[in-house]
Parts: C-alpha cells; sequence; structure tokens
C-alpha cells in the first residue's frame, strides 16, 4: 500500500540519486539543537511519521532506518510501518547505531553522506569523521526535506516578553559581564550562542515559538565589547526593544548568516562542540578556536537564590494541584464514575491553572493507563481509554510559572493491586529512595548516581531504559545540561543545579511505574570528617511534595531507613502543602501509618 511516508521518503531517495549522493541524515534536532521542535522543524516526523522528541532517520538510495532509544521503543512500533522504515533499537543485542548501518552500507567507495549542517553539531560530525574514514561527508546547501515539504508557516510570531528582574540570576548587563569575564579567562573574544534556552537566559526574555518551551527562535553572538541578537524584531514590543538596544545590536534572524562570518573573521571564538553547530562552524572561516565548556550553558545551570527561590515557589503550586488531582481521581472512581486519560489530563490542567502565576504547561501530559504506562514518553492522552480496576495509571506532568519550571510523576493504583504491582512498584520506590537519600563529595558525576539508584533494581532483575534523571530550567526548558543523572552523565553535580529522580519499570503489555520529583543540590551542614577529607559534602533538597500511593508500597519490602524516609517524606507533604480542608482531611486518611 502506498502511503504518505512511503511516497515522501521514495521522493528524498530520488532527491540522493540526482545529487549523486548514497544516504541523507534528518536528525532529530534543528538549527537551533532543539529537543522539542517547533512545528516548521518537525522533518523526521513529517518523513517517517515517528513523533518522539529523540530519535534520528537515515535515508539511503535503497533504505530507510530509524534509531530510537529506550524511551521509544514501543513508541516506534506503533508509530513506524517496519515494511517501510527499520527501526533500530539502540543498546539492544544486534540492533546498530546510525554509524554503524552506514558502515554496513558503505561497500561500494566512494560512499557519501549528506546533510544538513546547521543540524549537526561539532562534537557529532566529529565523531563521524573518525569512525567513518572511508565515507565522504557532504554538508549540503538548505535542508532538502524543507524542499520537499514546501512553504510551512512561521514559527517565529509569537511575542517575546522580559522575565522580571524578581526571577532571575541577574540583569543582562551583569550576565554579559559573567559571560565576558568567561570569555577573557579562556582568551576568547567571541561566543555564538545558538541554543535558544541559553539566548532566552542570557537576555531574560521568554517566548512561545515552540509549544511547552517558553523560548523564541533567535541566535546571540557575545563580544567583549558588544552584543547581537538575531529574531524577528516585530514580535519585540516597542519599550522592550529599547531596553535591549541598550545592550544588544538588534537584527533579523535571516541576516545572522551573513553577519556571522563578518563577526567571525579574525577572531578568537569560544567553540563548544556539543553546543555548536556545524553549519556556524563553517561559517566563521578560519578564525582561531579555543574550545571549552559553553559558559552560559554552565552559568545557567548553576541556580541563583532567586532562581531556587523562584522553583521552590512552582513546584509547590504544582504538587498542591497533582495532589488534589489524585484526591479527586480517586474520589471520582470510588463513587463509581467512568474517568478516561483524556479527562484526567483535563482535570489537572484546570488544576494547575488554579494556581497563581500559571503560564503553561512545561510538556504534554504523560496520563497512560493500563499498557499505555509501559510507553516511556507516551503521547496525547486518549479520551477514549477508561481506567479499568486493577491496573496501574502513570501520571507525569509539568508546567511553568512565573518563576519556575515544574516535572514530577506519580504511579497509581485503580482499585486494588496485586502482589506483583505491589513488589515491583516498591522496587522502583527503593531506587528513588536510595538516589535521594544519597549523600556525595562535591565533583560527584552523574553516571555515579545512576548506579547506585539501580543497585537494588538490578539485583532483582529489573532495569529501565531511560536515564535516572535530568536537569531543569528555571522557567525554561523542562530538559537541560549540562547536569543529569545518567550513564552519560559526565558533568559534575553542583549546588544550585536541579536534576529529576525518577527510576521506573516498563513492560510491554503489563504496564509501567514511574516515581519523579525534582531535586536541588544543596551543600551539607559541616560533619566530623577525616581530615584528609576537607571537601564539601552535598545531597538533594527535594523541590517535589505530592504523596506516594500507599496501597502500592510492599513496606515488608523497604528497609527500616526507607520506612523512615517515606514517613518522614509524606510529613512534609503534610506540612508544606495548603490544601483544601476536604483534601487535607482525605490525605491525612489516605496516607496513614505503614
Amino acid at each position: 500500500m502506498v502511503t504518505a511516508t512511503l511516497t515522501r521518503i521514495q521522493a528524498l531517495q530520488q532527491r540522493l540519486v540526482q545529487a549523486g549522493v548514497n544516504a541523507y541524515v534528518v536528525p532529530s534536532a534543528d538549527e537551533h539543537l532543539n529537543e522539542y521542535l517547533p512545528e516548521g522543524k518537525q522533518r523526521r516526523a513529517w518523513l517517517s511519521g515517528f513523533t518522539g522528541s529523540a530519535g534520528d532517520l537515515l535515508v539511503s538510495t535503497t533504505s530507510a532506518h530509524l534509531f530510537v532509544d529506550g524511551r521509544y521503543f514501543e513508541q516506534a512500533d506503533k508509530e513506524v510501518d517496519p515494511a517501510q522504515i527499520q527501526v533500530h533499537k539502540l543498546g539492544q543485542p544486534d540492533q546498530k547505531t546510525l554509524v554503524e548501518q552506514v558502515q554496513a552500507l558503505a561497500q561500494e567507495s566512494p560512499y557519501r553522506l549528506a546533510f544538513d549542517p546547521f543540524t549537526v553539531d561539532v562534537a557529532t560530525y566529529r565523531e563521524w569523521q573518525k569512525q567513518l574514514p572511508g565515507v565522504e561527508l557532504v554538508p549540503v546547501v538548505g535542508n532538502w526535506v524543507d524542499a520537499l515539504r514546501g512553504n510551512v508557516s512561521a514559527d517565529d510570531t509569537a511575542p517575546v516578553f522580559a522575565v522580571p528582574g524578581e526571577w532571575t540570576a541577574g540583569s543582562v548587563a551583569e550576565k554579559l559581564a559573567w559571560v565576558r569575564q568567561q570569555l577573557r579567562q579562556r582568551g576568547a573574544n567571541l561566543l555564538p550562542v545558538t541554543k535558544l534556552d541559553q539566548v532566552a537566559w542570557l537576555l531574560n526574555l521568554r517566548g512561545a515559538d515552540i509549544a511547552y518551551n517558553p523560548v523564541f527562535i533567535a541566535y546571540a553572538v557575545v563580544g567583549l565589547e558588544e552584543a547581537w541578537l538575531f529574531t524577528n524584531l516585530q514580535r519585540i514590543p516597542a519599550e522592550l526593544k529599547g531596553e535591549l538596544a541598550a545592550q544588544v545590536h538588534l537584527m533579523p534572524y535571516e541576516d545572522y548568516e551573513r553577519i556571522w562570518p563578518q563577526l567571525a573573521a579574525g577572531s578568537r571564538i569560544l567553540l563548544a562542540p556539543a553546543q555548536t553547530t556545524v553549519g556556524t562552524w563553517h561559517l566563521a572561516g578560519t578564525p582561531t578556536w579555543i574550545e571549552a565548556a559553553h559558559p552560559i550553558e554552565l552559568l545557567k545551570a548553576r541556580k541563583s537564590a532567586a532562581e531556587l527561590a523562584g522553583m521552590r515557589a512552582a513546584n509547590l503550586k504544582a504538587s498542591r494541584a497533582k495532589t488534589r488531582l489524585i484526591h479527586w481521581l480517586l474520589t471520582q472512581i470510588e463513587a463509581g464514575y467512568t474517568l478516561t486519560e483524556a479527562a484526567v489530563a483535563a482535570q489537572l490542567q484546570q488544576f494547575y491553572q488554579q494556581e497563581e502565576g500559571f503560564l503553561g504547561l512545561s510538556f504534554n501530559t504523560i496520563a497512560g493507563a493500563g499498557a499505555n504506562s509501559s510507553i516511556v514518553h507516551y503521547g496525547t492522552p486518549d479520551p477514549r481509554r477508561v481506567l479499568r480496576a486493577g491496573e496501574l495509571f502513570l501520571l507525569d506532568s509539568g508546567c511553568h510559572f512565573w518563576g519556575g519550571t515544574t516535572d514530577d510523576t506519580r504511579t497509581l493504583i485503580i482499585g486494588d493491586p496485586d502482589g506483583v504491582q505491589r513488589e515491583r512498584y516498591t522496587r522502583v520506590l527503593q531506587a528513588h529512595i536510595n538516589c535521594a537519600r544519597q549523600v556525595f563529595p562535591q565533583g560527584t558525576f552523574g553516571y555515579q548516581l545512576d548506579g547506585i539508584t539501580r543497585a537494588q533494581l538490578w539485583q532483582v532483575g529489573l532495569d529501565y531504559n531511560h536515564g535516572t534523571g535530568h536537569g531543569v530550567g528555571a522557567f525554561l526548558n523542562v530538559h537541560e545540561g549540562p547536569n543529569g543523572i545518567h550513564k552519560k552523565a559526565s558533568h559534575p553535580l553542583e549546588v544550585g543545579m536541579i536534576n529529576s529522580i525518577e527510576p521506573g519499570y516498563y513492560e510491554p503489555g503489563w504496564g509501567g511505574i514511574r516515581i519523579e520529583n525534582l531535586y536541588t543540590v544543596v551543600a551539607l551542614p559541616a560533619q566530623e570528617r577525616p581530615s584528609h577529607l576537607p571537601q564539601t559534602w552535598c545531597g538533594f533538597e527535594s523541590l517535589t511534595y505530592i504523596p506516594l500511593d500507599p496501597r502500592l508500597i510492599a513496606w515488608e519490602v523497604l528497609t527500616p531507613d526507607q520506612v523512615q524516609w517515606v514517613k518522614d517524606y509524606h510529613a512534609q507533604v503534610r506540612r508544606v502543602l495548603s490544601l483544601p480542608e476536604e483534601v487535607a482531611d482525605w490525605l491525612s486518611t489516605y496516607l496513614g501509618d505503614p
């Protein structure tokens, strides 16, 4: 059967033949290396039908291949026709990575691999060069998927607005001074800023060009004396323009590719390979490159006192809304009402909206009932899928408030649990507790805590195919780096950074479990340590206060310390949430004592 996907892939393959190349890479990312994309840049989704937020597509003249990680195994199986696209499940036995698939295809010489250089970062490009020595890498002018897709609506027309100073780490002038200090320390005099959350943080601006992400499409360039912002200037209010003009040159977005090479000529440019596109790198010509971590990425991750205050306030509001939702849901079920995934998601959004300063969701709510709960990044809640007795229900949601962004997950049982559900939920809870209560010396990396978190799951033969945690922005993107708790987390956890802790367990057809809170890294009070261990010790402080489902906890499986952690956590939930009297009374009965 001829489908839209097949027609589109065949059209791209014809373009490959005409251009004399063997394959073309369609990355998940766009020109700003976004995880979540504006509508006009959702090229891989348009071409393949796969809508996950991560996953790259390789189209050769004779085949098509999609590469996804464990978060998207089930989703790819549901959305992709295997007769048209081969799905590669990364990390599974006998599954090829994109590079390995190119190696397998590149039997003829020369083999030419084309790509849009503005959608690939420099670090990835260098890996291709190293691992594909016999392959000619061909950066092309213009995006070939865009050429096939035709005109799409502009994504850069939503208004841009300023963040009130009380919620920022500093003024625009102060932030520019911080960045310039970092450049001088490294002997650089110019910094390209291509990631949208970096631009937004630097200039204390927000927008709505991407659903659920309060950013706007733009480039910025910072020099030692001057700075430039490239965006659609028509959507910036006149008064805000005047304020910005005192700090940066305001330029139309389309001027970036013309002006950036002029700025770069003869400069000493700080290059963060994983944060910079090949297109920006190549456009600069032959300046002096100074490689280092991107200073804005690090400054943004280390939250200031004002940002932490905003995050604490936002997460308390979100916790209250979600606790109210759990009360509503369980009360409705007990009264015999029928609820659907979509109805629960809609009611949760109503509770969020009732909190002061609500600005929108931080991602599309994941409300997975029964077998749908095993789809890690389950899409739009289904208005037809009913919550049924005996099934797990996974609710992963988040929102934006002035000053803060939230992300949390609770797994509930509809009706009464069975022994397997209780045992597996409790194992996931143990993993969460192990990470949440772990103390560690300053300089500890996220990958070290990832293993600690999984340890008790591994002991009973369980695991999960996603990271244990990710960084979160302050009224910014719900996923941010460089910090995280996962196997590739190679930046140390520092005081002021915010991470999720979200272990889980997922079994297709059976269901899924995830327990997620946000935590900030804090320095622990001085403790007696041997003299040869004088460094600062750190731990986690919870930002999320939502009850766990006590019906799913097998208390006999927990250690005494873990039981105490749950008791203490639930005591905090009762103490910090200002709940309506009816909900507070219900919560006391619901939690009880183990």
